[in-house]
């Protein structure tokens, strides 16, 4: 983009010396210039009123270009909401179901700095009661041998081979399915299963979703990896499914052994089940950010076209249910449906654009043509009409990304329900977007015009379709069913905790925003093109350095900013040697890990480096490099650092 161009670039001081110097051509008898005299004052005041003419007319290109954008249809993007999902805690297992409304209101706490940070829930959440149905044990490659007698207490068995391989499985059934529900599975063991660490047992928590076993949230091991009496807690996914298993019909879970991870010891005996039961404490429901605002009545029509209609509240957050317009008729009350732009819609279109920034409904145009006759834009409502808004959203902003646990306070009163809280970071709330970066992006949208050629135009228009995105790279398609179409890579804003880390699962998009920016590209792609919206592959990154630390530095306090120093430059999203992120296939050095070290103000001596390439998913690490590379299409994710001070001589 261009600069704009000071029409004159003169100011105060430099119109007063201007006037100065023209005194002895114009009034030589004058020769007092001091700040004193009458006439410098008069010169002085002069100087004032054109520096502040010339700081308007310096503006004008800015006004105009503004207009210019304006005339194209550029709008600015409004926030968009941060959402989280929400634990409802029950006071105890109840007998019949707990439903909590749609719109249950959570907050983080007010204190005396921060407002409260409010959220509500965007779908009705129901808690079931459940009970502990079958138990099973299953071999690998074996079949399940049901054990009824745990569910009573009258015996023990084994839960796995002896000894345990991975692969065995111990299968529970609950009497019906609990999707997006925390179950709690009560167990009386022995302490046989001995050789596992209790507190990172080689076992992995599973429930099946009618098509696949699918892993669920362990929040706590009270078992120590079935080593003794406790209970396990564990989230069931939204997607549980009740079905049939060995002939018995049931919402199944399961706990299956797998490999230790690197150090850590198996199982050398099965652990030893003597009873088990279970039941439902609690439940997650997604939430957001925003304020619902519903039935609001906007205006009477005119009749006229062109309308305009504000709303009560702005902005409009986008997402969640379409926005629509309600007009009275004799017959109740006509739909209306939003549209990018009147362009192409006939004169019985019930259309209408909407600026989310301002909050403005306008209605279809009529244009007078050459021949003087008028090309309706979109139907017209009629006159004396109510226009009515059934529900939309406000609000958002970064505000909204708080941290994990932030949100403790039920704002609503729900029987039996005792607390809530996030368990992982809300995320996604953006800020409004700026006339600055408007004016950077005017030109990208004229050059794109709503067609995705380039891969620039995919990203672009990625980005249109979910701001709330943080990156977005466009690659073209390798695999062989996929000739001619292209990938696209998007990578989430996701919230960093107080030692700048993001968890991994922060930075994999949602199946809804993968959907949203598939759909807006679909109907944008050239005919022909097949396109993939996906994220992108990360290679896991650890950092373990040994530094000494200055006369009179904390050994603390240099290690707590050195790995934050070590996950702020290892980040997808804002890390890199130019802060914007780190760049797609840069691999990685053991050199630039000296000079972040290095830099910090209480390093003497970087000691040692050593850099590994590690897994996200598993935590499994390689051998020390001194470069890792990446993927030409990856990102880098930092997973765990470790950084050792000590003491100077």
């Amino acid at each position: 983009m261009l600069p704009s161009p000071n029409l004159d670039d003169r100011r105060f001081q430099d119109l007063v010396d201007d006037a100065k110097r023209l005194i002895a051509n114009y009034c030589p008898e004058w020769t007092d210039h001091n700040v004193s005299d009458p006439g410098v004052t008069l010169i002085e005041s002069f100087a004032f009123m054109v520096d502040q003419l010339f700081y308007r007319l310096n503006r004008v290109p800015d006004r105009l270009y503004v207009a210019f954008l304006d005339l194209l249809g550029v709008t600015l993007h409004p926030p968009t909401a941060a959402s989280v999902e929400l634990l409802m805690w029950l006071s105890a297992p109840q007998p019949d179901a707990v439903v909590i409304p749609q719109g249950t209101e959570a907050s983080t706490r007010r204190t005396e700095e921060d407002e409260a940070v409010v959220f509500a829930t965007t779908r009705t959440l129901t808690i079931p009661p459940r009970r502990l149905a079958h138990i099973m044990a299953q071999a690998d490659g074996g079949v399940p041998v049901p054990h009824p007698e745990a569910m009573h207490g009258d015996g023990g068995f084994a839960c796995f081979n002896t000894p345990p391989v991975p692969g065995d499985v111990l299968l529970l059934g609950l009497n019906d399915q609990a999707p997006s529900c925390a179950a709690v599975l009560r167990f009386d063991c022995e302490v046989r299963g001995v050789g596992v660490n209790p507190q990172n047992p080689p076992l992995v928590w599973e429930a099946w979703d009618g098509t696949a076993w699918v892993s669920c949230d362990l929040d706590s091991d009270g078992t120590g990896g079935l080593n003794r009496p406790g209970d396990v807690v564990i989230h069931l996914p939204p997607n549980h499914t009740a079905s049939v298993l060995a002939g018995s019909r049931a919402g199944w879970l399961r706990c299956r052994v797998v490999e230790p991870d690197t150090g850590y010891p198996s199982y050398s005996a099965s652990p030893t089940v003597r009873s088990a039961s279970a039941f439902i404490m609690g439940g997650s429901v997604p939430a957001i950010h925003a304020e619902t605002m519903a039935d609001e009545v906007i205006g009477m029509s005119e009749g006229v076209p062109g309308e305009s209609f504000e709303l009560g509240r702005h902005p409009v957050v986008p997402g969640g249910e379409d926005f629509v317009i309600e007009i009275a008729s004799g017959s109740g009350w006509d739909s209306w449906t939003e549209v990018d732009s009147f362009a192409g819609c006939e004169p019985d279109d019930m259309v209408f654009v909407l600026d989310r920034t301002a909050g403005t409904v306008h209605f279809p145009p009529a244009v007078r043509e050459p021949d003087g006759t008028l090309r309706y834009y979109g139907a017209v409502p009629s006159a004396g009409s109510l226009v009515r808004v059934p529900r939309y959203r406000t609000g958002g902003g970064p505000k909204g990304n708080v941290a994990t646990r932030a949100v403790s306070v039920l704002r609503s009163t729900i029987p039996f329900v005792n607390s809530v809280e996030n368990r992982r970071a809300a995320h996604g709330g953006v800020a409004p977007e700026t006339i600055e970066q408007a004016k950077v992006r005017g030109p990208l949208a004229l050059r794109t015009r709503d067609r995705a050629i380039t891969a620039e135009d995919y990203e672009q228009l990625a980005k249109r379709a979910a701001p709330d995105i943080a990156r977005v790279r466009c690659i073209p398609a390798t695999a062989a069913d996929d000739a001619g179409g292209v990938r696209v890579l998007v990578v989430p804003a996701a919230v960093r905790d107080k030692e700048q880390r993001i968890a991994f699962e922060d930075l994999v998009p949602d199946d809804q925003t993968l959907a949203e920016v598939a759909s807006y590209l679909d109907a944008r792609r050239p005919v022909g093109a097949r396109v993939l919206v996906e994220p992108p592959f990360y290679r896991g990154v650890t950092v373990v350095a040994r530094l000494t630390a200055r006369p009179r530095i904390s050994r603390e306090v240099l290690q707590r900013d050195a790995l934050k120093a070590l996950y702020q430059y290892f980040d997808p999203i804002s890390g890199g040697p130019d802060g914007d992120g780190w760049p797609f296939g840069r691999p990685v050095h053991a050199g630039e890990v000296h000079a972040v070290l290095q830099g910090l103000a209480g390093t003497e001596i970087v000691d040692e480096v050593l850099v590994f390439a590690a897994d996200p998913i598993t935590g499994r690490r390689g051998e020390p490099l001194q470069r890792v590379d990446v993927e030409r299409n990856a990102l880098v994710f930092s997973f765990d650092h470790r950084v050792r001070v000590v003491e100077g001589a």
